[in-house]
């Protein structure tokens, strides 16, 4: 049995007819990355968003979120970010039982061989994240059974990338330790997050860590340990996660334009 899983990100949305930035129409972008995925010869298992799905948090921004995504279906899996809110996001999506109705948004998704894990980082106000103790705990006991094969998805990833004005805004030090402690216990094929709008990958705690591009624009590329930051018009993407006999393979897929020529 094979277990897909697309992970798309930091999409950015804003009200319908809007842009984001000129030039940069995130509504457009995240519609062209569902296009592709409901092209994809085998259709996912699951879609999972991995945070700020919205620009600024408004419900107006979530309808329009929602209607991007609804020719998805019920694959979709929606991850916080630090530019979304709890309370406006749960009322346009109060059908994912993945962000609860109180607190932190956290969930567990069946995907038959393999479990996708939803944990919240936001803290209210700021642009760094944090998991705090409750959810730690939860997610002990979550990963309890040590056969089982888990994915966790959170938006602020657990490790520094040396984009230095993008570490400053990341997971807390005493949240890295915590999760570190748990998912090296525990049978966690990876740790997938947002948030750096490029895709980087490590090993970590006995798994291996990523990020996921965004849908529209790319933070650059930077690692002098003084740099500003910059974002870029590099062409956008997403992950493809497949789960097959034990093991997780991840597939870069760009969606600027391309054409697929066969072999003669």
């Amino acid at each position: 049995m094979t277990t897909t899983i697309v992970q798309v990100s930091d999409p950015h949305i804003v009200e319908s007819g809007r842009e984001l930035m000129p030039g940069v129409d995130t509504s457009r972008a995240l519609e062209h990355a569902v296009e592709r995925i409901l092209a994809l010869a085998i259709p996912p298992d699951a879609v999972v968003v991995t945070g700020d799905l919205v620009n600024s948090g408004r419900v107006e921004q979530y309808r329009n979120l929602r209607r991007i995504l609804d020719p998805l279906g019920e694959r979709v899996v929606l991850v916080p970010g630090n530019h979304d809110d709890r309370d406006a996001m749960r009322a346009v999506f109060g059908d994912h039982p993945e962000l609860g109705v109180v607190g932190p948004c956290r969930g567990v998704v069946n995907l038959g061989e393999l479990d996708l894990v939803v944990l919240d980082s936001v803290v209210d106000g700021e642009a760094g994240g944090s998991v705090g103790p409750e959810q730690i705990d939860w997610l002990r006991e979550v990963l309890a059974d040590p056969d089982r094969p888990r994915m966790v998805a959170v938006h602020h990833p657990p490790f520094a990338t040396g984009i230095a004005h993008m570490d400053a805004m990341g997971l807390d030090a005493t949240s890295v330790a915590a999760l570190g402690e748990v998912i090296a216990s525990a049978r966690v094929l990876a740790v997938v997050a947002g948030h750096l709008h490029r895709f980087i990958a490590t090993s970590w705690s006995g798994t291996t860590a990523m990020t996921a591009p965004g849908t529209a624009h790319a933070i650059a590329l930077d690692l002098d340990e003084y740099g500003t930051g910059a974002w870029t018009d590099e062409a956008p993407g997403m992950l493809l996660h497949r789960f097959h006999e034990g093991r997780l393979v991840t597939h870069l897929q760009t969606l600027g334009p391309f054409t697929v020529h066969p072999f003669a």
